[in-house]
C-alpha cells in the first residue's frame, strides 16, 4: 500500500509522518484490496487551535473516507483509523453475505 502524508499551511515533522504512516499501515489486515491512502493533516487558526486529521483510503473499485478532528494530531489519527476499521469491516461483512445468499 502506498501512503502519502500531506500537511496543508504548515511543516510536519518527520515524526508525524512516520506515526501517520504507521497506523495507515495497520488497516492493510483488514482488507488486501487497498492500493492507495492519503492522509491529510490540517489545522484551524484559532485559539484553541483545532487538528484535523483527513484519511482516504483507495480500493478497488471504491474509496473510503474518514476525518477526525480534536486539540492533537495523533488522537485525530488515531480516531479516523478507528473508524476506517469499522468501515472496512462492515464492508468485509456485506462482501461475506453478498457470497452466501448467492450459493443459495
Amino acid at each position: 500500500m502506498n501512503v502519502q502524508v500531506t500537511a496543508r499551511r504548515f511543516k510536519a515533522h518527520e515524526s508525524l509522518k512516520e506515526f501517520a504512516m504507521k497506523e495507515v499501515k495497520r488497516l492493510e489486515r483488514f482488507s488486501d484490496n487497498i492500493t492507495k491512502a492519503d492522509v491529510i493533516l490540517s489545522y484551524e487558526r484559532a485559539k484553541d487551535s483545532i487538528k484535523t486529521a483527513e484519511i482516504v483510503l483507495h480500493m478497488n473499485g471504491q474509496n473510503l473516507l474518514a476525518s477526525e478532528s480534536t486539540d492533537d494530531f495523533k488522537k485525530s489519527i488515531e480516531l479516523a483509523v478507528v473508524k476506517l476499521e469499522r468501515q472496512l469491516d462492515k464492508l468485509k461483512t456485506k462482501v461475506i453475505d453478498k457470497k452466501r445468499v448467492a450459493k443459495k
